[in-house]
């Protein structure tokens, strides 16, 4: 499926059969107005979800972070993630521009949608293997996001309880790009 238009449809069809209630959908003024505070332009589809379906709430396991709003929201992640001090410095070195943290999968693991690519690849940040290199922490969940909303309404992502524990499941592969992107190439 390559059409926003009906993939949009089944993601909020489906969220809405997850969850009584979803969060109202973030204004388009809001989702200028994260961009801008994160510094580059939201894909397409993420802001489509955020504008039409809801301001975060539904989505895999923990559900997608508001993108703006009171609380723990994707922007406030992400600047808290790949952070900068007064001086434009970043302070660590862990949190590649242009992925945004979109959903908290619990100790210390996020969902991230790289930004910058084409497609917005969704990512996982798993710190918890004690990694030499910050880049060993990164892994390539979907190809894309499109792909990784598919795989959340049909049930195949690998977060599934099920399909984790099927003998020939798969696990999300390292991410290639990350020691480039961490050291701040694009």
């Amino acid at each position: 499926m390559t059409n926003h238009d009906e993939l949009l449809a089944l993601v909020a069809a489906h969220a809405r059969t997850l969850s009584r209630a979803l969060p109202a959908v973030a204004r388009s003024e809001d989702a200028t107005a994260a961009e801008q505070l994160v510094g580059f332009e939201l894909p397409v589809l993420l802001r489509r979800l955020y504008t039409e379906v809801a301001n975060g709430g539904f989505g895999p396991d923990y559900h997608l972070f508001p993108l703006t709003g009171d609380g723990r929201t994707a922007v406030a992640a992400y600047r808290n993630e790949y952070g900068s001090d007064q001086d434009g410095v970043r302070p660590s070195r862990h949190w590649p521009r242009g992925v945004l943290p979109v959903l908290d999968w619990g100790c210390a693991m996020y969902a991230a949608v790289d930004c910058l690519r084409p497609g917005a690849p969704v990512l996982l940040f798993e710190p918890n293997a004690g990694p030499q290199d910050w880049a060993d922490a990164w892994f390539e969940d979907s190809p894309s996001l499109a792909a990784w909303l598919q795989a959340w309404i049909s049930g195949t992502g690998w977060w599934e309880e099920d399909v984790m524990l099927a003998d020939d499941a798969t696990e999300p592969r390292p991410w290639p790009d990350a020691a480039r992107r961490i050291a701040g190439h694009p």
